[in-house]
């Protein structure tokens, strides 16, 4: 299946990672839970290629919902190749998106996902401005 993104989405990231052995389970593809990792690595990554690495005493980034459309199985041995987009900034939030497809098989989505970014002080718990350098990256 071909997934068409909208255009206001911007690629920011990709990078590749083996599908391991203990990704499946017992049915023999890789078990619903791995995509959601197999995304915030992506993330993550991304996330550090900007120098923003998240921790508990900082204000940064912090999931605040997070979605996955799987579309075909995946299975051990695999190579794939995890695509992260971001949308239009709000006050406090943003949107990212990942791809998901098997390096061997370029454009062939396997599943599709993402999750609302929210800045967060992690010291007050609370929602904070995007900060400016941010909000150009994901703007």
């Amino acid at each position: 299946m071909r997934l068409e993104l909208p255009a206001q989405k911007k690629l920011v990231h990709e990078m590749t990672m083996p599908v391991r052995w203990g990704d499946m389970d017992v049915m023999g593809h890789v078990n619903n839970t791995v995509y959601f990792r197999y995304m915030e690595t992506a993330r993550i990554e991304w996330f550090r290629s900007i120098g923003c690495s998240p921790g508990p005493q900082e204000v940064g980034p912090v999931v605040l919902n997070a979605f996955c459309n799987f579309y075909q199985q995946l299975e051990y041995p695999a190579e794939i190749l995890v695509k992260t987009y971001v949308s239009e900034p709000a006050r406090a939030t943003f949107e990212s998106w990942t791809t998901i497809e098997r390096v061997d098989e370029p454009g062939q989505i396997r599943a599709a996902g993402g999750a609302t970014i929210i800045w967060v002080d992690m010291a007050v718990q609370k929602s904070q401005t995007l900060p400016d350098w941010m909000r150009q990256i994901v703007g």
